[in-house]
């Protein structure tokens, strides 16, 4: 999931209306539909395998450091700010959990580079410099010189694909902004992307790794359309006789997941139900349809329906244990069966859990 109702922005936009008027310099950056990502590379680059029979992916949504710190934006928190320690401890315990896995190839959503919440550290870099990965691609979806709702000033947030071998090819592709919101609360609003990289894994040359977090709290359809983009572009891919791993947070239930509408057990205090978005998946049961149907799931649907529980990835309680999966993995090859986890151990790391599976190199 993400942050930040409409309700938090509606305030944000009236207090930085004067700022906009008197600015010579857009306060929030805007992006083009096509884009070069922002390329990393380690400072100690390792010498990664030259020959596998498996890859192990992974998609992890890591809050920006932030744990299970109660923020104010996603969890009826009041921190706004977090110590560079706090961060650093976070960041710490992602790294252990990494060198357990041992992900080849990792998605992230939710990453901070150099913003005032997370203490100006640049994560993707820090990442990369205390783990095992040599390369990274990132895409903003949230960045903005200023923002002083509630002191957060400075923001770039946004999702990273790291790798252990080269990312030949890594373009940010833009989606469609919230239509259920007024201009100027837009115009300070998150844009969500699709970012996708084509890596150098041995032995092949058309294979991809595709990153994706899509809308939390749109009230209309953008959801949808995010979805469908993201599927229109794998079909691209294998259009074109490419192999990919894609995946993220896309906010969205499971085909025939039992349970759809959380907004009663999440209200706020003070918080009236008309305030609530993103917690009433009630009409959205058929939106991964079309995922599910062309490929192949980390954990199929029949599996996922026989246990539900045991494939729960989030919970926008911070005190509380997973309660929803909203974050996946897919391919148009083939999964090592039985390889899939997802690791609820993570509690004190994020609101979300991390996915994991082995990928089949094609012989």
């Amino acid at each position: 999931m993400s942050y930040l109702t409409g309700k938090h922005f509606r305030l944000l936009a009236f207090s930085l209306l004067i700022l906009i008027l008197a600015s010579c310099e857009p306060l929030v950056t805007q992006f083009e539909e096509l884009e070069d990502s922002i390329m990393y590379s380690s400072k100690n680059i390792k010498a990664p395998p030259t020959t596998v029979d498996t890859v192990t992916v992974m998609t992890w949504n890591i809050r920006f450091g932030a744990g299970r710190v109660p923020w104010f934006g996603d969890s009826c928190g009041d921190r706004v700010m977090l110590t560079e320690n706090e961060v650093l401890s976070s960041l710490e315990g992602i790294v252990t959990k990494l060198n357990q896995v041992k992900p080849d190839i990792l998605l992230l959503q939710e990453i901070d580079v150099e913003s005032k919440r997370s203490g100006y550290i640049d994560q993707v870099q820090w990442l990369l410099d205390h783990s095992y990965f040599n390369y990274a691609a990132y895409a903003p979806v949230w960045k903005a010189q200023w923002i002083p709702s509630d002191g957060l000033g400075r923001m770039n947030m946004g999702n990273a694909i790291l790798s252990r071998w080269q990312i030949k090819e890594a373009v940010r592709i833009q989606l469609p902004l919230r239509g259920d919101q007024d201009g100027l609360t837009k115009y300070f609003y998150l844009r969500r992307n699709i970012l996708k990289t084509k890596i150098a894994l041995p032995g092949m040359d058309n294979f991809y790794a595709v990153n994706v977090h899509t809308s939390a709290f749109s009230m209309d359809d953008t959801k949808q359309k995010h979805i469908d983009m993201f599927t229109a572009e794998l079909d691209k891919i294998s259009a074109n006789g490419g192999l990919f791993i894609a995946g993220g947070d896309l906010n969205t239930l499971p085909p025939g997941a039992s349970f759809t509408n959380y907004c009663p057990d999440e209200l706020c205090p003070g918080e009236k139900p008309e305030d609530q978005e993103g917690c009433d998946y009630s009409l959205e049961t058929t939106w991964l349809n079309q995922l599910y149907g062309t490929y192949t799931p980390a954990i199929v649907l029949n599996k996922y329906l026989s246990d539900e529980e045991k494939y729960f990835t989030h919970t926008p309680d911070w005190t509380g244990f997973w309660d929803r999966k909203l974050d996946y993995l897919f391919t148009n090859h083939k999964w090592l069966s039985g390889s899939d986890s997802t690791h609820q151990e993570t509690t004190d790391l994020s609101d979300h859990s991390p996915v994991s599976v082995k990928w089949e190199v094609p012989k």
